[in-house]
Parts: C-alpha cells; structure tokens; sequence
C-alpha cells in the first residue's frame, strides 16, 4: 500500500484486497493510517467489499472471505464451465510425462482424469476418489484406489486405511483440487477427514500440483491441506483469477500456469 497517498476507490479497494491476500486480515484503523483517509471511508469500502463477496466483514477490519463452493461432490459433480475445462486441460499436459501420479478427489481433478484416460499414455495413478478411478479404468497402466471409509460429502476414501495406502506410494506429483486457496492461509477444504489424507497426499509427493478455478482464490474453509508456498504449481483460469492472489501466490514462490 501507499502510505499517505489519495487512491481513487477502486484503487483503495485492490489495495485493501491486496494486504488481505499478504496478511490473511487487515485490520480498518491499520488500513487507515496507511492509505491516508478516514476509519469511515475504509469501512466504507470493507462493506462494499463485503457486499461483492470478496471478504468476510469482522468487527475492526475483515476476514477473507468464506469459501462458496458448494461441499458435496453431489451438487458440483454436473456443473461443467468453461474455466474448469480449461483448467482441466492445461493441467492434463502438465501431467503428459508423469509416469506416477497422485490424484484427489472434487470435479476438477475429475475433468483432468477423465483427460489422462484418452491420451494412450500408460501410467500409474493413485487416488483417494472412486470417480477419478473408474475414470481412469480403462486406461493404460495401473490405477489404486486408497481403502478406507468414504466420506460421503468429497466423495473420497478418508481414516487410517486411506492415510496408510497413500504412503506406500511416492508419486512425481500431487494432484489437488481445491475448496479454497488463500496465500495467507493455505489449501483448504470442507472436511477435516479429507484434509487429513490430503495432507499425505502433499507430503508424499514430489511437488503439489493445485488445479482450480480462479474463483475460488482469496476464500477460505475450515481445514488445512497445505501452506500457499508448499505449492509448487498452481493451475487456474486467467478469466476469474483475481491479480491481488495471483500476486502474492508468485511472491511466495509458487510456479502460476494460466489456462
């Protein structure tokens, strides 16, 4: 931000959004003092934003805001978009040398298994999700689908089976979709059962791979899968990304592929 500077509003307003992206909060005296108006004009503008959907107002200053996604696979498995396809397929060529690969579970990562099974590769392939593995059987190579209880809302194998099945393996990469990914807060998701085997997933893996709409950067859920800069590549569309994220997701290091 600016100190002392006149921003016009939409400039104060990407620049608040931005401090929110760095810090995980921002705090309305704070915000203030560094952009040179009045509390009444900040808050102004952190209704305003709230209003958009872009925070989550608290009292003194604003939250990111909560995740919109909706959290059973049941209601996003049949919502098809433009970006998702997009994504899908930009992340599909990514993955074109990967020889093993670790797949979750939610509609993205879907859209990129349902793109591996057609390109003839022959590859080894493990995942959480029962829909990533019967999208992929009929595909070259080799397809484990973790054991464990399935938790009804992902749609993913969850508790000590899963964990367990995911550490035998060592994959080149991780693919993730995601709930939420907040530069300040992390990779989060809805289900704390989920987050746990997610977070073997991350860990287990030679690099994390996120391939997600641009929609769903800057929000947050409850359960953390992985720090912003454990990512090594975060795949999204360059239509709804928005740039306050984007730029403090390469700040911290992470590789940002537009499709």
């Amino acid at each position: 931000m600016r100190d002392s500077a006149v921003l016009l509003p939409d400039a104060r307003r990407e620049a608040i959004l931005g401090a929110l992206a760095r810090d995980g909060r921002v705090v309305a005296t704070q915000l203030a003092a560094a952009l040179g108006v009045s509390d009444d004009t900040v808050r102004r503008d952190l209704d305003e934003l709230a209003a958009s959907g872009r925070v989550r107002r608290v009292r003194g200053g604003a939250l990111p805001a909560a995740a919109s996604t909706p959290p059973r696979m049941a209601e996003r498995i049949e919502h098809a978009t433009p970006a998702k396809a997009a994504v899908a397929a930009r992340a599909a060529a990514l993955l074109a040398d990967e020889d093993v690969v670790s797949f979750g579970g939610g509609t993205t990562c879907l859209a990129v298994a349902r793109l591996l099974a057609t390109d003839g590769r022959s590859r080894q392939v493990l995942t959480t999700s029962p829909d990533v593995a019967l999208a992929l059987a009929d595909a070259p190579g080799e397809v484990l689908l973790a054991g464990g209880r399935l938790e009804p809302d992902s749609r993913t194998t969850v508790g000590a089976e899963a964990i367990d099945a995911v550490r035998r393996v060592r994959p080149g990469v991780a693919v993730l979709g995601a709930c939420s990914l907040h530069p300040a807060v992390g990779l989060t998701t809805y289900c704390a059962g989920e987050a746990e085997v997610l977070r073997e997933q991350a860990a287990c893996a030679g690099r994390l791979m996120v391939a997600t709409e641009g929609v769903k950067l800057g929000s947050t859920a409850a359960h953390v899968v992985a720090a912003a800069d454990d990512v090594a590549q975060l795949v999204t569309d360059a239509a709804s990304a928005p740039d306050a994220e984007l730029t403090a997701l390469r700040a911290l290091g992470v590789e940002v592929v537009l499709a």
